[in-house]
């Protein structure tokens, strides 16, 4: 039965070839979205494991992060960049939730999510969601959560106002941008709680500043910060 199963895979393949969205190499049987050949030479920052790292440096001064982090380098022409773009413009949401399994197998063997106690991803305006379709981070969440089994919660950090797009903005006017356009829409359920916030890039850091500078009113709150990729070395 196998034997017939793989030669009518081998035959839709040919017609409908499975492709890397990373790389655009052919995918083989048992590969899923991302090629071998990426999964093993996508750089990993390994910031996760030092504490004192670029990531975290960001918001030294600026807010309280108890611990932060980014699975890979946001540059021109690498993998995680094809893949991160092609997860928020081309919809494939599959992208966001494997580069979440990815990288929560590192962020759980290291101990690095030990003490957390919920995942909240970075909300988008819902005028934003709508016309998407979705939320990129949300299913990098899901794919943290199926790995570290830790509760997502996408109700309890709400953004409010709709800001321009953060591309080619100075530091400066990138904070101006999103300034209060977070808002916790109710303070109980996270009282107490060490949040993991969950984006898909982290550049200036003004977006996870803004949302840890809101999530801070709640009582006894403590707040880290992810990323799959970084636009800081």
């Amino acid at each position: 039965m196998n034997y017939f199963y793989d030669l009518w895979d081998d035959f839709i393949s040919l017609l409908f070839p499975r492709l890397c969205y990373a790389c655009g190499d052919h995918l083989l049987r048992n590969e899923n979205i991302i090629c071998t050949s990426c999964y093993v030479t996508i750089p990993r920052t390994n910031y996760h494991r030092q504490p004192d790292n670029p990531v975290a440096r960001l918001f030294w001064g600026r807010c309280l992060v108890e611990k932060a982090a980014a699975f890979s380098f946001y540059a021109r022409g690498s993998r995680i960049r094809n893949l991160i773009h092609k997860l928020k413009y081309s919809g494939v949401k599959e992208i966001g939730f494997e580069l979440g399994r990815i990288y929560a197998l590192s962020l759980k063997s290291s101990g690095f999510t030990s003490d957390i106690d919920v995942i909240i991803p970075v909300p988008l305006h819902p005028s934003k969601k709508r016309i998407r379709g979705f939320n990129q981070s949300e299913y990098i969440a899901s794919g943290i959560a199926d790995v570290t089994r830790l509760p997502v919660d996408i109700y309890s950090l709400e953004r409010i106002e709709l800001s321009a797009t953060q591309t080619n903005r100075s530091r400066y006017d990138r904070w101006t941008n999103v300034e209060g356009i977070f808002r916790v829409a109710d303070l109980g359920p996270l009282r107490g709680k060490h949040i993991l916030l969950v984006d898909d890039v982290i550049t200036t850091g003004s977006t996870i500043e803004s949302c840890v500078n809101e999530l801070l009113k709640v009582e006894n709150v403590k707040v880290s910060a992810i990323a799959i990729g970084c636009a800081v070395v």
